[in-house]
């Protein structure tokens, strides 16, 4: 499946190639830092690679298993502010998904541990909520238009 994104823009959100930028990870490469392993994460989510995720995630917290079947729309991402000190990391983003009349997200803070030179997600802060753009917003989606010529229904 991720054969079909490797010349499409990363889901991510970085801007770079799929190819050039998760893909690498996806395929066990080790991520460079704790928002680089984090974005990949969220791009697994996005192309429904939960092997990808568990194998990512920290063994002290891990759960035994993970479906992405029922997972939500996921349209973009934002990462609001990224650190890294030594052997531990936090990342705070946004992420938006799609719902019927409107939009919602998830917004975590996650923390991140390096462990034999390899980053694993450790465990993060949630909270959810929906909310519907005004029509002249930039679209939640990730698409740079304004929300009234986008996704506006």
């Amino acid at each position: 499946m991720t054969e079909d994104f490797a010349n499409s823009p990363c889901p991510c959100g970085s801007a770079a190639l799929y190819a050039q930028c998760c893909r690498p990870l996806h395929q066990g490469e080790s991520a460079s830092s704790p928002e680089a392993l984090m974005r990949s994460r969220y791009a697994a989510f996005v192309l429904n690679l939960p092997d990808y995720v568990l194998a990512t995630w920290h063994p002290r917290t891990r759960p035994g298993s993970l479906s992405l079947e029922d997972a939500p729309d996921w349209v973009s991402l934002r990462v609001l502010n990224s650190t890294e000190s030594g052997e531990q990391g936090r990342v705070h983003f946004r992420a938006n998904h799609r719902l019927a009349q409107s939009f919602g997200f998830l917004e975590e803070r996650s923390e991140f541990l390096k462990e034999n030179g390899r980053w694993y997600y450790l465990k993060g802060e949630t909270s959810e909520g929906q909310f519907k753009p005004g029509r002249n917003e930039r679209c939640p989606c990730g698409s740079g238009r304004k929300y009234k010529v986008c996704c506006q229904k």
